[in-house]
């Protein structure tokens, strides 16, 4: 069983198979979530930061690498997480779609379920969480609509567990499907009463091809653009926005979400290789600076099948721009267990980030930007 590489705490130390009964806990970050990759049993347990949360290196006071049991694990942190803060938890997983719906939505309801014991009171899986197909027919095939099998097993799940779900993008039949044969990409969240709280349909399609760089997507040639952004979502971590996967490559869009009041912002995503290993981390923390936002970013990772693979690093990055959470990556065929970050999100920090760096209060109004546009037009 391969370990999960979580993100790089400065201590230098690599990730090395462990025995299945022992569970690494790696050096501390300046934050306190934990990292939690899913198999038959938990893999790994990581926290990738501490303070809020005291983790197995704070409490034995060591810079050294420390191995303790699930059992021993799951008390202290149970012990810790009830008595050092109230804090909302939220869980950002990643995971390795296949065309197989049915492993699929086994693998989603494991990392639900797990995120769930973890204490996280939303959880957050990537684009493309019911399957990824290998071909344009298998796509459109196996799309449903929002009263079908899929979100309706979800539905029931988070009624269940009583936790919140952002699950984007779903393949989405589109409103002329008959007709057409053509689907949204979209965002939905499910409330802990298992009820629709909100869906957002990707509003920016991936086209892209890049020569010599093994990257060739054409998902406007099946996939509706969304006609307009969607307020963000109360939820019990926040107020969240919503976008998914290419859609952050547009501040635009982020910039809208935080005057509307977002606290954090999500990407839920399947980053081709080379775009991730260029872009992704890049991207988010950049998001996260510009708005003064949490910014969490569930992701697909490792190969789908034998013409894609996603580049995976699942990551929470908080207000002032630091990763917080990173799932780590792997081109690892049916390597599909999933992982996830379990994230602390304290709104304090966003106010108190946004009080001592005000930036939206020195934004000029949108007519200044326009104003050398209007300028450079009569000349």
């Amino acid at each position: 069983m391969e370990i999960t590489k979580g993100r790089p705490s400065g201590s230098g130390v690599r990730d090395e198979r462990t025995p299945e009964h022992q569970y690494r806990l790696s050096k501390p970050r300046p934050h306190c979530p934990w990292s939690l990759p899913i198999g038959p049993l938990p893999r790994l347990l990581r926290p990738i930061g501490c303070c809020t949360f005291p983790c197995t290196p704070c409490l034995f006071r060591k810079q050294a690498r420390h191995f303790v049991t699930y059992s021993t694990w799951k008390s202290l942190t149970m012990q810790n997480r009830m008595s050092s803060t109230s804090n909302p938890v939220a869980a950002v997983c990643q995971m390795t779609s296949t065309p197989d719906k049915e492993a699929n939505f086994s693998v989603g309801k494991r990392l639900v379920e797990a995120a769930r014991e973890g204490g996280a009171s939303m959880v957050f899986l990537p684009e493309a969480f019911d399957y990824i197909g290998s071909s344009r027919d298998e796509t459109l095939a196996l799309a449903e609509s929002l009263t079908g099998d899929t979100i309706s097993r979800y539905t029931q799940l988070a009624s269940k567990l009583n936790v919140w779900l952002s699950l984007g993008g779903f393949h989405e039949r589109g409103h002329d499907w008959e007709n057409d044969r053509r689907i949204y990409n979209s965002h939905v969240i499910i409330n802990d009463q298992g009820s629709l709280a909100a869906v957002y349909r990707k509003s920016h399609l991936f086209d892209v091809e890049l020569p010599g760089r093994g990257v060739s997507l054409k998902e406007s040639a099946f996939t509706i653009p969304g006609p307009a952004l969607a307020p963000p979502v109360q939820t019990p971590i926040g107020k969240v926005g919503l976008g998914i996967c290419y859609d952050l490559r547009f501040p635009e869009l982020s910039l809208a979400l935080q005057r509307q009041g977002a606290d954090i912002l999500t990407y839920p995503s399947a980053f081709t290789v080379a775009t991730g290993a260029a872009h992704w981390e890049l991207l988010l923390r950049a998001r996260a600076v510009e708005t003064q936002c949490y910014v969490l970013a569930a992701a697909q990772v490792g190969r789908h099948h034998t013409t894609r693979a996603s580049w995976g690093h699942a990551l929470a990055v908080d207000p002032w721009g630091a990763v917080v959470g990173d799932c780590g990556g792997g081109e690892k065929e049916g390597s599909g267990n999933g992982g996830m970050v379990l994230v602390e999100v304290d709104l304090e920090k966003v106010r108190e980030t946004r009080r001592n760096m005000p930036v939206q209060e020195h934004r000029r109004d949108a007519g200044f930007y326009r104003g050398l546009e209007a300028a450079v037009d009569n000349t």
